[in-house]
């Protein structure tokens, strides 16, 4: 394949652990985890989920949509971090790619809200933020086939059904011109 697979949604929805599945499903891949672009912020940061965080946001996204860009030209890629729709055409430019695959994980917000509160290891455990960024990710708009939500599925299942949609092209994302 040799491109990108954008794993996202709200805190709390499964992302690190299926793209760490996703990743080691191919022969050769590079995981790449978005929230340590913004851990190179030292001085100034905003939390992200800020209206007035929006240009560091899109300085640290372009970033890590280079290094995902260089690195799937040598491997399959997946990218791990909250990549919204509003922001996934200027993830995909900075690529320099000219599609990705891109699934939103989205379970209830209540399974959402438990995990962030019972996370251990985790810098984020702020609940307000969580769910705030979950309603973002629910009212976005968005095509519903990019949308994934898994009835029952455990992470490795889920991470299968990633991998079996994006071989046959069902979440392909490319901007309409």
């Amino acid at each position: 394949m040799n491109g990108i697979i954008v794993v996202t949604g709200p805190p709390g929805s499964g992302k690190s652990t299926v793209a760490a599945l996703l990743a080691d499903r191919f022969e050769t891949s590079a995981l790449v985890q978005g929230d340590r672009f913004f851990a190179f912020l030292r001085q100034g940061f905003i939390p992200p989920w800020l209206p007035e965080a929006h240009a560091q946001n899109t300085a640290a996204i372009e970033a890590a949509a280079q290094s995902a860009g260089r690195l799937a030209r040598h491997c399959d890629v997946v990218y791990d971090g909250v990549i919204g729709p509003w922001f996934i055409k200027t993830f995909l430019e900075h690529t320099g790619l000219e599609e990705l695959h891109y699934v939103i994980l989205l379970p209830p917000l209540g399974v959402c809200l438990n995990r962030v509160k019972t996370r251990t290891n985790h810098g984020f455990t702020d609940l307000d933020a969580a769910e705030h960024m979950w309603r973002d990710f629910d009212q976005s708009s968005v095509e519903d086939r990019h949308r994934f939500i898994p009835p029952t599925a455990g992470p490795e299942e889920t991470a299968s059904q990633i991998a079996s949609l994006t071989s046959n092209g069902r979440l392909t994302y490319r901007p309409s011109r």
